[in-house]
């Protein structure tokens, strides 16, 4: 590198699939010759130092010792509707928001840094960096979740809107996801007050202070509006392969048998997904094929009954398996989704929630795979899987777009635009409590 070495420290959040692009981000700031350190949930230890980051967990803020089910403190799966997400936004979002305020800013005066990057859900510890005057930007493993004029709004798995009617519809649409995320913002401007920094009006104004939003997606997959708003900016599906699925592995078949290859990878973080897994395993049973089933630590193998031509396998690394496959079935991670079409693989998304229902459309609006629901039957999951094994219009189109999503992961700016964010902000005198 020819500048001088920056300092950075990443703020990561154990949510499934939000820490595995962070720190793809920085490993490659650590191959750049920069100085990174991670504060995270303790059992993130491994990853992070894996990408050469110094690990810090989190003190006063939640910080999980492990990935199980019994330590996750998202519990949308419990709830109907968007009661599921005032859960996570109400009580692992924002109620501790004070503490990871704390924790960043006792660990900047340890050690300054020229920037902070942090996940968007961590409110805390944007609020921390504002009242400390620390530069901090926003890195979003993700698609464009946050309220933007000319994006579908989250949650629904809205298609673009095409005319006047769907545009006022996705408005008002818009403005009830807005009031679900200030259902957090009571216990952010609470910490806001004891950080002392004037209240919000709206909880996502919160993000305004960052000196930009990174999305580690790419623009050919996700809904990109015309003019991008002022420090929004496209870096990339950022892919390393965590490091607890990162081991060598072999498929468990012989190497003649030439039946097609069926992935299936639901989510690493529990939600209640076991019954569907079930059917996805009962409808592939009666096909001529092999299915692959990566548990991720969410659901025990013994909560499920494979078919003769099933494996079931605590994890793989999916660079691996995915580019054997003819289908992947997911249910909708942007990790996965994304990852899939990188190996240009056509899928079967059943989404669950979160951020699952908006990756598939942009799946399904490209031709690239198909989409159900999570109540989904075995017979219809069945004829899902035949048509993508059977048409190649699924195939080609999944192609067209991995080919666009895999350039931009190939030719990524996220080294170049964090080393500018990191140079152009002036480093903060540290004094707030």
């Amino acid at each position: 590198m020819t500048e001088t070495p920056k300092s950075f420290l990443f703020a990561l959040w154990e949510g499934g699939g939000t820490v595995a692009p962070a720190l793809t981000a920085a490993r490659k700031l650590v191959q750049r010759g920069h100085r990174v350190r991670a504060l995270g949930d303790a059992c993130n230890r491994a990853e992070a130092e894996a990408a050469g980051a110094e690990f810090l967990p989190w003190t006063r803020a939640p910080s999980r010792p492990d990935r199980t089910p019994a330590t996750d403190p998202v519990r949308d799966w419990q709830y109907e509707g968007p009661a599921g997400l005032v859960q996570v936004i109400t009580e692992v979002w924002t109620a501790p928001a004070l503490a990871y305020a704390r924790d960043v800013m006792a660990e900047l005066r340890c050690e300054p840094a020229d920037l902070v990057v942090t996940s968007g859900f961590l409110f805390g510890v944007a609020a921390g960096c504002e009242a400390a005057g620390q530069p901090f930007c926003i890195l979003q493993p993700n698609i464009n979740l946050f309220p933007t004029p000319g994006v579908p709004p989250m949650g629904l798995g809205l298609p673009p809107a095409r005319t006047e009617a769907e545009r006022a519809e996705h408005a008002a649409i818009g403005e009830q996801v807005t009031g679900l995320f200030d259902s957090g913002l009571p216990a952010l401007n609470t910490a806001r007050l004891a950080l002392g920094l004037a209240p919000l009006a709206h909880l996502v104004d919160q993000t305004q202070a960052a000196a930009a939003t990174l999305l580690a997606t790419a623009r050919a997959f996700d809904f990109t509006p015309a003019a991008l708003p002022p420090g929004l900016h496209y870096i990339g599906p950022q892919l390393d392969e965590p490091a607890w699925a990162a081991a060598p592995f072999a498929l468990p078949w012989e190497a003649e048998d030439e039946r097609p290859l069926i992935v299936v990878g639901f989510s690493t973080t529990f939600q209640n997904h076991a019954a569907v897994l079930q059917r996805v395993l009962d409808a592939a049973a009666e096909l001529p094929v092999r299915v692959l089933v990566t548990l991720g630590g969410s659901i025990p193998a013994g909560d499920l009954q494979p078919p003769a031509n099933a494996r079931l396998v605590e994890s793989a690394p999916h660079d691996a398996v995915m580019g054997k496959a003819a289908v992947v079935v997911t249910h909708g991670g942007h990790g996965t989704v994304t990852r899939a079409l990188v190996h240009r693989r056509p899928l079967l998304v059943i989404p669950h929630g979160r951020d699952q229902a908006d990756n598939a459309v942009r799946v399904t609006e490209r031709g690239a795979g198909l989409s159900l629901p999570p109540g989904a039957t075995t017979e219809e999951i069945r004829k899902a899987l035949k048509r993508l094994l059977r048409e190649p219009g699924f195939r080609a189109a999944a192609v067209r777009l991995g080919e666009a999503v895999s350039y931009e992961a190939r030719q990524s700016p996220v080294v170049e635009v964090l080393e500018g964010l990191a140079s152009a902000q002036a480093q903060p005198a540290l004094d707030a409590a």
